[in-house]
């Protein structure tokens, strides 16, 4: 399958690009071997190889019973014959911590939900042949399948007397007024015509990972527990919230949904409503100006707690907690202000709510009163995002308890157990991978950008045996988003660079969330620009400044909004010996007009059409600096990519090529834009970058 060889053996070429060993062939390319020519000792020190990428294991989505006795959580793997992630139903007895399969076989399982009363957990699981609703009863150890859809329900939601599950399900819009119009003649039999064309006319017809979207919209629907035949709730041509919740006395459905009717031209704008599920009597509950979702009634159901997000004309705010009085009507802002970008609300009694925030790198847990206080119950929510350091992680409360996943830098996501103030770990599972491996170490780094002195946090991955008296090559890793954030968790991407002897240095500069909306919004109509590049430049000169990093072998490499701003550091300096671009944008007036996030960007991210601000928007195109660019540049990208378009990587390669620049554009074949979503794809990106950088060291 994959080498473990060194940089300085198998190489070979594809296409013009030296690559290592053992790169996946869905990349065209051939493997070459090394042979060792000495003995090697009984027992060798032990690495993170790119094939232990297929037997990581991490924890997501953990659900505690109404008891607070038993965990249920999903248990995801990657599979080597397929290539693809695999998902099981484990289960953990609190009290013991005995740890055993629920559902582990060669079928999918997801979204377990306990009823309130305890006794059954419904889920989603493919076992049928197709994504369908099931039920297991606790006592007893039986299981059905409850459902016969022919589309793939979600959001499974229970109602609080056990009795109905509500969820959402995509339905056919429609038929447009155009396709109803056309008159084609009939095929004759036997004929072998060309494929029926595709007629799209909505404002929102693409989505990454979905390519063209199917004319359809989700709907609400409510299916009994004791099976039957599910009622469709909603219908027309727009799609209900994911947020459901029962009212308290299970007559009503509470959700999310933008009902205007140019609801598609309104990104961020939702109301709460509620529907009669007897006379099917829809009543709006909220009417604020932006984004109002996951309600969640208190336990003495005179309360109704949501969130809301601004709508203004800015590409980040703060979610903010709001509390509806149920007997008035009326909202009041609860911890207004918090500078924190809070989700995950839940009530933990009457007078206090749970809540989820990221803070300088590290994904939180706290309660928050009524009053706005806030009491941080565990910082190490991680691990459920696997190829780079990016914060993740979930939670869920029950009886006094709280389960969450938690991860490190070390490790992927496990499930662990809040109680009375302590944090208990109730899983290992990589360490029969990673337990007996040397992993590089991370170590955090704070520093001045020299643009302006603003504090910009960061973090480094020495190498496995790391020598304080050697220089090692560096790499400079930019994180997407821009509204995102990195932090001390594991990073499958991060510990190979480590392994194969890279220093690898990255930071949350300006716009990074989790350091409040001023920070957040530094980079408001300037992403990419010579601010956010100084955020780098100095942390890079800091890193050199601590005397291990060998300062005529840096590197540069970004993925997504990473991307761009590794395109557009290259446009600026010539001190990186090599820049990996992954899935950049590099003409700004091209991706806003074919990519399928433009009725959000253009407004949000940009004064305005790009007709009517085209100097801005080439302005902020790596493009525009093309011609200063000598730095040799692999760019990769997926070729369903529909977020940040293949055809933006190939305007860059074709201007380093016009300029005799070293290039090389490897394409994805079938990726979007998560290219690394699949445990091969993540290896060859691993692995082509690594190549390439090798190919250009300076001995």
């Amino acid at each position: 399958m994959f080498s473990a060889k060194s940089r300085s053996s198998g190489f070979f070429q594809a296409a013009g690009l030296s690559v290592v060993a053992g790169v996946c062939s869905s990349f065209h390319v051939l493997a070459a071997t090394g042979v060792p020519t000495t003995a090697a000792p009984l027992v060798q020190p032990s690495y993170f190889e790119s094939e232990d990428i297929f037997g990581l294991e991490w924890a997501s989505d953990p659900q505690l019973s109404p008891d607070g006795r038993t965990i249920v959580y999903v248990r995801n793997s990657n599979d080597i014959m397929t290539d693809r992630a695999r998902t099981a139903l484990w289960q953990i007895d609190v009290a013991s911590g005995q740890h055993t399969p629920l559902y582990a076989d060669k079928f999918n399982y997801s979204q377990p939900r306990w009823a309130p009363d305890g006794s059954r957990l419904a889920f989603i699981s493919d076992q049928s042949g197709k994504a369908q609703i099931h039920l297991h009863w606790v006592k007893t150890a039986q299981t059905t399948q409850l459902s016969r859809l022919d589309k793939s329900p979600s959001n499974l939601t229970w109602s609080p007397d056990s009795k109905q599950l509500a969820f959402t399900m995509n339905l056919p819009a429609t038929p447009s007024a155009l396709t109803t119009l056309v008159k084609m003649p009939k095929k004759p039999k036997d004929a072998n015509w060309s494929e029926p064309v595709v007629v799209i006319d909505r404002a929102q017809y693409q989505a990454d990972g979905q390519g063209f979207l199917k004319s359809e919209y989700r709907q609400l629907f409510l299916l009994s527990s004791d099976g039957g035949s599910a009622r469709q709730l909603t219908s027309g041509d727009r799609s209900y919230g994911e947020d459901l919740t029962f009212s308290p006395d299970g007559k009503a459905l509470v959700f999310s949904a933008n009902l205007a009717p140019d609801w598609e031209y309104q990104p961020r704008d939702s109301d709460l409503y509620q529907l009669d599920l007897r006379s099917g009597q829809l009543k709006q509950l909220t009417a604020v100006p932006g984004q109002e979702t996951s309600p969640v009634f208190s336990p003495d159901s005179k309360k109704l707690a949501y969130l809301w997000g601004s709508n203004a004309k800015l590409p980040f705010a703060n979610g903010k907690l709001k509390v509806l009085d149920v007997a008035s009507g009326k909202s009041r802002d609860i911890g207004a202000s918090l500078d924190l970008d809070l989700t995950a609300p839940d009530w933990w009694s009457n007078d206090e709510l749970t809540v989820q925030y990221d803070e300088k790198g590290l994904r939180k847990v706290a309660l928050l009163d009524l009053g706005g206080e806030l009491t941080v119950l565990t910082d190490q929510l991680s691990g459920t995002g696997l190829p780079q350091p990016y914060l993740s992680g979930e939670y869920q409360q029950s009886a006094e308890k709280l389960v969450f996943t938690k991860g490190d830098a070390s490790r992927p996501a496990d499930v662990a157990l809040w109680q009375d103030g302590k944090v208990r770990q109730l899983t290992q599972l990589n360490e029969d991978l990673l337990g007996h491996k040397t992993l590089g170490q991370v170590h955090e780094i704070t520093y001045k950008s020299s643009f302006d002195g603003e504090l910009i946090q960061g973090w480094y991955i020495l190498p496995p045996d790391f020598d304080p008296k050697k220089k090692y090559p560096m790499m400079l890793e930019i994180h997407g988003g821009p509204h995102l954030a990195y932090g001390p968790h594991f990073s499958a991407e991060m510990q190979r660079f480590a392994r194969e002897g890279y220093v690898v240095f990255y930071d949350n500069h300006r716009g990074s969330t989790g350091y409040g909306e001023r920070f957040a919004l530094l980079l408001h109509n300037k992403y990419s620009s010579p601010e956010d590049y100084a955020d780098h430049d100095s942390g890079v000169n800091a890193m050199i400044a601590k005397g291990f990093v060998d300062a005529d072998n840096v590197y540069i490499a970004g993925g997504s909004a990473g991307g761009i701003a590794t395109a557009y550091a290259i446009g600026l300096t010539d001190r990186y010996r090599a820049a990996a671009v992954i899935k950049p944008i590099i003409n700004w007036v091209s991706k806003v007009l074919t990519g399928d996030s433009y009725l959000y960007q253009t407004y949000h991210q940009f004064p305005g059409v790009p007709w009517e601000h085209l100097d801005h928007y080439w302005q902020r195109s790596p493009i525009a600096n093309a011609g200063k660019i000598k730095t040799p540049t692999l760019i990769m990208t997926g070729e369903a990519d529909r977020r940040t378009p293949i055809s933006e990587s190939e305007q860059l390669y074709q201007a380093l090529k016009l300029q005799h620049v070293p290039a090389a554009l490897v394409r994805v074949p079938g990726a979007p834009h998560g290219i690394a979503g699949r445990p091969s794809r993540m290896i060859a990106k691993i692995e082509h970058t690594l190549a390439w950088f090798e190919l250009h060291k300076k001995q």
